[in-house]
């Protein structure tokens, strides 16, 4: 068994590219309860250059979560460019984050209140190839979320949905995909594998081709400080057999519109920068070598953080979080260095981010089961 010495706690945020945050969020807040404000700046990203087009950017971002269970989104915007949208519809096996994956409590009920609540939603719930109901919706932005059932929840705030569960990621190679997502993310057990054409996916674009579908799960669930919240998680790697596929993100810079990456929360930064690199998967970008081992200031945050690229070019970022507010109103900031990192933080202590909660206009409720 290889001896890796880092911690991956799970899925601390979706990159969401948008074209106006605060039409975004509030459509976020009210469609996924994504209400509690971790952290928001504007400033210029300096670190990013190699996806930036070599030069640093303006931007505005927040990162929001769903305290009921899962991980959050940084949403997104550039301040000093036109955002730039796909010149061409995003159809299923494309390289990069094709959808994100939201966790639910009960999938029909879910499908019952966004049909009757205004959200675009395809088809109607259908199982996939392990006999699990899911069903996909689209965002007024032309981002699609693959809606799916979870039994791990931290809080009952009665919203419909939880957070982010995973993505579904274009692959040229699968079998090549797995040193990134089976080894380095871990996981590494595999729900299905198979080949074919699947009805669960005929309401997406390009959904009708023939594919092969690997479903991964972490055979060890991830633990660590805010493991509870984050909970466990899932990859789905598709790969496109009757068509080639193009690359999602091809002639655009990191924070146009879309899923721009898929960021895990860790601990111990200087071992996965080891395991990364003997892997062939060497970090990208480095906060920790650029500030050489100082912290990243992120505003109301700070932590390092990294990027890595899985083999067609998607990006998958580490952050390893030093400083997070708690109770901003009261200067309350934990700092997370002094804490083992195999224990999770005190229940007490993660519920006291609801007073980060902000207000959206008709904030998502539950009509059903109580989540």
């Amino acid at each position: 068994m290889k001896i890796k010495g880092y911690i991956i706690s799970g899925i601390q945020q979706m990159g969401v590219g948008v074209y106006d945050l605060r039409e975004a969020w509030e459509w976020y807040i009210r469609a996924f309860g994504m209400d509690c404000r971790i952290f928001e700046d504007e400033a210029e990203a300096r670190l990013m250059l190699p996806y930036t087009g070599g030069e640093p950017r303006s931007r505005h971002a927040v990162l929001a979560m769903n305290l009921q269970s899962g991980g959050g989104f940084e949403v997104w915007q550039h301040k000093g460019k036109e955002p730039e949208y796909r010149d061409r519809e995003t159809r299923l096996g494309d390289l990069g984050i094709f959808s994100c994956k939201m966790k639910v409590k009960d999938v029909d009920n879910a499908w019952k209140y966004w049909t009757e609540n205004g959200v675009e939603v395809l088809g109607r719930p259908m199982a996939d190839p392990a006999g699990r109901k899911s069903f996909f919706v689209r965002d007024p932005f032309g981002n699609l979320f693959h809606i799916v059932g979870a039994t791990d929840w931290f809080m009952n705030l009665r919203k419909i949905s939880g957070g982010s569960y995973g993505a579904i990621i274009g692959v040229s190679d699968t079998d090549r995909a797995l040193g990134l997502y089976s080894d380095i993310l871990g996981y590494d057990r595999v729900v299905y594998d198979i080949t074919g054409i699947f009805d669960d996916l005929a309401s997406v674009p390009g959904g009708n081709g023939r594919f092969r579908r690997m479903l991964l799960a972490p055979s060890r669930p991830f633990h660590g400080g805010f493991n509870p919240i984050f909970g466990q998680s899932v990859i789905e790697l598709v790969q496109a057999i009757d068509r080639e596929p193009t690359r999602i993100f091809e002639g655009r810079l990191w924070g146009d519109p879309g899923f721009i990456h898929l960021c895990y929360d860790i601990s111990g930064m200087d071992n996965l920068r080891r395991y990364c690199s003997d892997a062939g998967f060497p970090f990208r970008v480095d906060s920790m070598t650029s500030h050489e081992g100082d912290s990243f200031d992120m505003g109301e945050a700070a932590g390092f953080f990294a990027y890595i690229e899985d083999p067609d070019g998607t990006l998958i970022e580490f952050v390893e979080t030093h400083k997070v507010p708690i109770i901003k109103k009261l200067g309350w900031y934990l700092d997370m260095r002094r804490r083992n990192p195999h224990k999770p933080l005190p229940s007490w202590m993660m519920k006291s981010l609801r007073f980060s909660r902000v207000k959206g206009k008709n904030r998502q409720e539950s009509t059903g089961s109580r989540q």
